[in-house]
């Protein structure tokens, strides 16, 4: 599940982004409007989580851009704004929920999690990938239903492949979702840890693919 955090103000940002990976989400982290408005263009996301107060453009005119290109992407606003002709119009413009500043982040992870399952029919935290399962919630892989002992950067490298399964991964948003929670990686740390996955996948029918330049990609090998 992909994520859309806009969100100006750097720590609060910084800390929201790597809260929601730990909660098993691609997060992407835009600090203005327009930054956000050309994300939303050009990405697909299953749910933004916006601020009002940016320093470019006010947030209610990033939801009402959104709205009237007819996208049904669920956005939850998370504010400092408690008028209620603040909560009255952002839910107008097409908010799904509303949230004040200071919050708590157990109920922002239900909210987030309660707005996902009703736009996903029923989000139950599994990504499926040929032999592969990740649990998001309890942050676990098996294989052919038997959990993987992987060392916690492996899994990350794994996770973060998974979590965008069909898509290319770059190698820096492998290289920053690892440093998040570790020191500094090695110029070719994410290249070992892809050489040891690969040997682990190997017998599953699964590869990582380089692409020169992009990232990687997790496929289904050829004889499968």
């Amino acid at each position: 599940m992909r994520i859309l955090l806009v969100e100006d103000d750097a720590a609060l940002g910084d800390g929201l982004s790597r809260t929601l990976s730990d909660w098993g989400f691609d997060t992407t982290l835009a600090k203005t409007g327009s930054y956000a408005g050309s994300a939303l263009m050009t990405q697909p996301y299953d749910l933004v989580i916006l601020d009002l107060g940016l320093p470019d453009i006010d947030g209610r005119e990033v939801l009402r851009q959104l709205r009237a290109r007819k996208s049904v992407i669920p956005v939850l606003i998370l504010t400092a704004r408690d008028a209620l002709n603040d909560r009255v119009s952002g839910l107008e413009l097409g908010a799904d929920d509303y949230m004040t500043k200071p919050f708590e982040l157990r109920e922002l992870e239900a909210r987030v999690r309660a707005l996902l399952r009703r736009s996903h029919g029923g989000f139950n935290h599994d990504i499926r990938f040929g032999a592969l399962t990740l649990d998001t919630r309890n942050q676990q892989i098996s294989a052919n239903d038997m959990p993987m002992a992987l060392p916690p950067r492996e899994y990350g490298v794994l996770e973060a492949l998974l979590l965008s399964s069909g898509r290319v991964v770059s190698k820096d948003n492998i290289a920053q979702r690892l440093a998040a929670h570790a020191e500094e990686l090695a110029d070719n740390a994410i290249e070992v840890y892809v050489h040891r996955l690969r040997k682990r996948l190997e017998p599953l029918g699964i590869n990582i693919r380089t692409l020169r330049g992009l990232g990687y990609l997790l496929e289904k090998s050829q004889d499968e």
